[in-house]
């Protein structure tokens, strides 16, 4: 069976991605910082009859990353890293003016820093997949300029770089971007608490992530809304 590592897979995306790779006979390493929640969605995912690792912890810790490899590895190797866990710098959002220097360090070191260092940790196994793929997750912050998204929208956008960059020296692979446009998640509320404006839920983009699987589209940036549109 093919192996997942997905950062953040307690709750929001990367849960609903989770739940649809298990639905597809998908063996699972999951990460996320609450362990309650963590071994909850774990535990729900084990009735699909796929083998699930739960490891709780922060993506920041090398030696954390080094453990999510080293499951995947007991499970036959690493087929799909989906790099989903993310930090906002400040919570809520505020004007760059304002944004404290250590919560942009913050989420750089989460969006960008650990993504490269557990895509360098898992490379030897994605290269010798037969089809190894790395998804970053993104954000329409990563292009538009967004007053108080500042801080977040850097760093994704330098993540959507180092994406693009692992593309062109890792031709064997595929590396998506994949922005997948509004949600509502704990991430988004965390950032914009005074929003009530009704968002889809997570599960509605998750078809946008498989039809990339299935399809295996040249590496880039995609969006979900452009992707759903085209079915």
């Amino acid at each position: 069976m093919p192996v997942a590592i997905i950062t953040g897979a307690s709750k929001g995306l990367g849960r609903a991605l989770a739940g649809a790779l298990a639905g597809r006979g998908w063996d699972l390493v999951l990460d996320a910082r609450t362990p309650e929640v963590l071994r909850a969605a774990a535990s729900a995912l084990e009735s699909y009859g796929t083998r699930v690792t739960a490891l709780p912890g922060d993506v920041t810790d090398a030696g954390h990353r080094a453990e999510l490899v080293a499951a995947a590895r007991r499970l036959g190797g690493v087929d799909l890293l989906v790099s989903n866990a993310g930090a906002l710098g400040a919570e809520p959002l505020v004007r760059l003016a304002e944004l404290p220097l250590e919560g942009l360090r913050r989420a750089l070191e989460v969006n960008v820093v650990a993504a490269l260092g557990l895509v360098r940790e898992a490379l030897p196994l994605l290269r010798a997949s037969g089809a190894g793929t790395v998804v970053v997750v993104s954000s329409d912050a990563a292009a538009e300029a967004y007053g108080t998204w500042g801080g977040y929208g850097a760093s994704k956008a330098a993540l959507d770089h180092l994406a693009a960059v692992l593309a062109v020296e890792e031709p064997g692979l595929r590396v998506w971007a994949v922005d997948p446009g509004d949600m509502a998640t704990d991430l988004y509320a965390a950032a914009v608490p005074d929003d009530r404006e009704p968002r889809p839920d997570p599960a509605g983009v998750v078809p946008a992530f498989l039809r990339l699987l299935d399809e295996r589209p040249a590496s880039g940036r995609y969006t979900a809304p452009a992707l759903l549109e085209a079915r």
